[in-house]
């Protein structure tokens, strides 16, 4: 597997760069459940666990973990896609290698050991690749559950939808659920469903849930943009485990 090498100067111009990204695409962010993950990261280590449907969600992770709820934040990534694009080992990702069980074993032992204090946080896409947002149900992988396991981590649910409506450019939303304790991949797949169906209810009728919406003239919070972390050595692979 391929170990994340976090440069705090990096994070700082990606971050801007996403927001940029973000906001010279969609029209607005509408943001449910903030507090769970804020609540959760003061108390405890995070495994936050969410449905995967497009390129955007790592952009949007960025946006979520690094300016609207502020965490240091990791998250688990396809080693090939790493090797491809290194510059993600500096803003936290990892890499590992999705045939093999044994670079599988070793990843979720390096997410879990990362998990050692409160406001750490690992973002893993259980379904292994990109699926539709409205494929149902959610097929998760145990990986995260594993994780979240060995480390005593708070699970962390999330469900990210991109919608074109009424307007020139779509909007994304993103809906976070209430901790679990000790959810296996199943409830951790539920839970993820019904921040998904808290979308849809939004969409079918605006203002039953509460959202807050951000446009791209609202003051985003700065986050960790102050935590500026020595560079650091170049992404390398780790020998495989056992």
């Amino acid at each position: 597997m391929i170990p994340a090498r976090k440069r705090g100067w990096l994070r700082w111009l990606f971050r801007r760069h996403a927001q940029s990204r973000v906001f010279g695409t969609f029209g607005s962010i509408h943001l449910h459940g903030a507090e769970h993950m804020r609540n959760a990261a003061q108390t405890r280590p995070v495994v936050a666990v969410a449905n995967h449907s497009s390129w955007w969600d790592g952009m949007m992770l960025i946006m979520v973990s690094e300016q609207l709820v502020p965490t240091d934040a990791y998250v688990m990534m396809d080693a090939a896609n790493l090797r491809r694009l290194p510059f993600f080992a500096g803003l936290g990702a990892f890499g590992v290698e999705l045939t093999s069980r044994r670079d599988g074993a070793a990843a979720v032992r390096y997410a879990a050991d990362l998990l050692d204090k409160p406001g750490r946080l690992v973002w893993v896409f259980p379904q292994g690749q990109e699926r539709p947002a409205h494929e149902r149900p959610l097929r998760f992988s145990s990986g995260a559950a594993r994780i979240a396991s060995l480390s005593g981590a708070l699970t962390v649910p999330v469900a990210f939808s991109y919608v074109f409506g009424g307007r020139e450019r779509p909007d994304v939303y993103v809906s976070i659920g209430a901790p679990l304790v000790d959810a296996d991949r199943h409830a951790q797949a539920r839970a993820v469903e019904r921040e998904l169906d808290r979308i849809e209810a939004e969409l079918s009728e605006p203002g039953r849930e509460a959202f807050e919406t951000i446009g791209r003239g609202d003051r985003v919070k700065a986050g960790l943009a102050e935590r500026m972390l020595a560079a650091a050595t170049p992404v390398r692979s780790l020998p495989p485990a056992g």
